[in-house]
């Protein structure tokens, strides 16, 4: 079995204070998960969310990082200062991130590489607009963003790397794609990166699904051969659902 991963993104939500009192609730709620569990809390909340969080079973993650290491980019944030706050993880390629702020590929592919040579573990999000499903083209599109997210990535890397499937019509909308489909939306996605690497990196590798997971649809999506997590956004920013979710199995 892949080592299933329940992630919470918290996106530009809670102050530090409100952050570090969530992941205070959230803590007793999920100790005992069977499961990988993850927040990612916004840039400014991370050093209090990380002291709550300090030696417990939830990984502390970021929502974003710059594409280098230092210099002189205003605003943005090195992995040299998110893996001194503690964090393992960070998520890359939201498909905010692309959409709203233009982010291409390219430049996704130079944060991923980035993140593994300094140690944290990408969670490369992928995903298609709904016009893009309706023409037929949820695959391709989801192909295109692995393959060029993961050029350069080497097979042993990817043993650090997470994939997470968002449609990005089903994000924060509600709307959630059929586990069915999910599922082989998921399938075709390892069959890909067998393609890249090889059989046993496809099996190996852990697939999120981000798609309005919640505690009334996890279990159905979790049954799912290929679903092995979520990435969860509303749905995490209350300890009581995010708890149900991490504990789905129970």
């Amino acid at each position: 079995m892949r080592n299933y991963l329940i992630a919470g993104n918290w996106k530009m939500n809670k102050t530090p204070s409100e952050a570090a009192a969530l992941a205070k609730e959230i803590l007793p709620l999920v100790k005992d998960a069977d499961y990988r569990v993850m927040v990612a809390p916004s840039f400014v909340c991370i050093p209090a969310v990380a002291s709550v969080l300090k030696g417990s079973n939830v990984i502390v993650a970021a929502q974003n990082m710059a594409g280098t290491e230092s210099g002189a980019f205003t605003g943005e944030t090195s992995v040299l200062m998110l893996k001194d706050l503690g964090v393992e993880m960070v998520i890359l390629g939201h498909s905010e991130r692309r959409h709203i702020y233009g982010e291409t590929n390219e430049q996704i592919n130079e944060k991923v590489k980035l993140a593994l040579s300094h140690g944290l573990s990408p969670v490369l999000c992928i995903g298609e607009l709904l016009e893009e499903r309706e023409a037929g083209k949820a695959e391709s599109v989801c192909f295109e963003q692995l393959e060029k997210g993961l050029v350069g990535v080497s097979e042993s890397d990817m043993d650090r790397v997470i994939i997470a499937y968002e449609p990005v019509w089903a994000i924060g909308t509600g709307k959630t794609a059929t586990p069915e489909d999910a599922d082989a939306i998921h399938a075709a996605c390892r069959k890909k990166i067998a393609s890249l690497y090889s059989s046993s990196v496809a099996e190996k590798v852990v697939i999120q699904y981000g798609g309005s997971m919640n505690p009334s649809n996890v279990k159905t999506l979790m049954a799912m051969e290929n679903i092995d997590g979520g990435l969860i956004g509303g749905a995490s920013l209350k300890a009581d659902s995010f708890a149900e979710l991490a504990n789905f199995n129970k």
